[in-house]
């Protein structure tokens, strides 16, 4: 069995190399015989050394010059060689126990994917109960986060991967159509919780509560139009790092 780990990055240097060695000690402390893996790092068009810190970490690189996270996403499953896709963003940082509940949910066989709860350390209160919200919504709506996404790759192919009509919320769309693949062929997408995926908290130091809120806002009056244009999504592609 082969693991791809796709990484869309824009603009990435401060944490790329960070997240590709907890990545690589997670594959490694659970490697064993018949278990090959890949990292593929997408430099999203960054105007940074993301792609030379990738590069210089053992990581496969490809360029996609537009921005939009379910592109880049594809951009890198296109090239990726694995029999599973494991999608986990650049400011993530999955522990060996939590890879190790990912392909455990592998050898089982009766998976099409899966997801994660997540984590981030030192949030203020009111992200801490959205954060709270989020994990509730996503273990009883089987949505996985973007920032970890398993998914079968004969299943990605056959539903055309992340839909680029959306550039935010791709990850939810994605997972109710792998969630019917699976339904059709008998087997489950399910979210992971023993183990939450550790996940970077600056959104949290670099917006005012007064801005995710507005962001958060128009998301819920304005759902279908605020996903589609990437104008309505500072949070996601103003480019603050």
């Amino acid at each position: 069995m082969k693991l791809s780990i796709i990484i869309p990055a824009y603009n990435e240097e401060q944490l790329i190399t960070g997240c590709l060695a907890s990545i690589r000690a997670a594959a490694q402390a659970n490697q064993c015989p018949g278990f090959e893996w890949e990292i593929v790092v997408v430099d999203n068009n960054s105007t940074d050394r993301t792609a030379e810190l990738a590069r210089d970490a053992g990581a496969v690189v490809c360029f996609e010059p537009v921005r939009q996270i379910s592109r880049a996403r594809n951009s890198g499953a296109a090239l990726a060689t694995g029999d599973w896709f494991l999608f986990i963003d650049a400011d993530s940082y999955p522990s060996r126990e939590l890879m190790g509940d990912a392909l455990c949910l592998i050898e089982e066989g009766r998976f099409v994917g899966c997801g994660a709860t997540i984590r981030m350390d030192d949030i203020p209160r009111g992200m801490q109960f959205c954060l709270r919200t989020w994990n509730t919504l996503s273990v009883l709506r089987n949505w996985a986060a973007g920032s970890f996404i398993l998914s079968r790759t004969v299943a990605f192919r056959e539903i055309g991967g992340f839909s680029e009509e959306f550039y935010a919320a791709e990850e939810i769309d994605f997972s109710r159509r792998l969630s019917d693949w699976g339904r059709r062929h008998r087997q489950r997408f399910t979210i992971l919780r023993k183990h939450p995926l550790t996940t970077s908290n600056r959104k949290t130091q670099l917006y005012t509560p007064f801005e995710i809120f507005c962001q958060i806002a128009r998301l819920f009056l304005q759902p279908r139009r605020s996903v589609r244009d990437r104008k309505y999504l500072d949070l996601w592609y103003d480019g603050r790092r």
